[in-house]
């Protein structure tokens, strides 16, 4: 696997963010970690309200701060994930078990270690915002995930069910 890094999104990834999306949509793969670009009017709104989310500023009801993150191949330049991190938890996180990280990697680049390298750096980020104990979930039949999780330390939590599926909740205890 090639180096990455993950980078705050911004104009300059417009033309590849797009790409990413489409590629999701055209393999009508589900779309994870993706803080609404599917759903933006358009791509600047999106970085205004990325940039918003960050800072804490004009959330929607119900929703805690977070961070959006591109996963950045650096031999290419090419986002191969995306990552959102929550910086806490609330009642509806801790009821559906969806925890403090949300991740997704481009169908193209699936199996080749990025899900990991995402994980493993998104912790990282949890760790400068001092949550040591990080709270991971993904559906029960996601064998990828599953194993994305226990290889970043995640421990199982707790069973639920979400909009009908069995979804699963991890805890990834680290020092901060």
């Amino acid at each position: 696997m090639s180096e990455v890094y993950l980078e705050f999104p911004s104009k300059k990834r417009e033309q590849d963010a797009m790409a990413y999306l489409r590629e999701f949509i055209e393999s009508k793969s589900e779309i994870n970690g993706m803080g609404d670009l599917n759903e933006a009017e358009s791509f600047d709104k999106w970085l205004a309200m990325m940039s918003d989310y960050h800072e804490g500023a004009n959330l929607p009801e119900g929703w805690v701060r977070s961070s959006e993150y591109f996963l950045i191949r650096a031999q290419d330049e090419l986002i191969v994930g995306m990552t959102n991190i929550r910086h806490e938890q609330n009642a509806f996180l801790i009821e559906h078990g969806y925890g403090h990280i949300g991740y997704g990697i481009r169908p193209s680049e699936r199996r080749k270690g990025y899900a990991t390298k995402i994980l493993e750096l998104a912790l990282a980020k949890c760790r400068e915002l001092g949550i040591s104990e990080v709270h991971v979930g993904c559906l029960e039949d996601n064998i990828g995930s599953k194993k994305t999780i226990l290889k970043n330390g995640g421990v199982f939590y707790k069973k639920l069910v979400n909009d009908g599926e069995p979804y699963l909740e991890f805890v990834i205890n680290q020092k901060v």
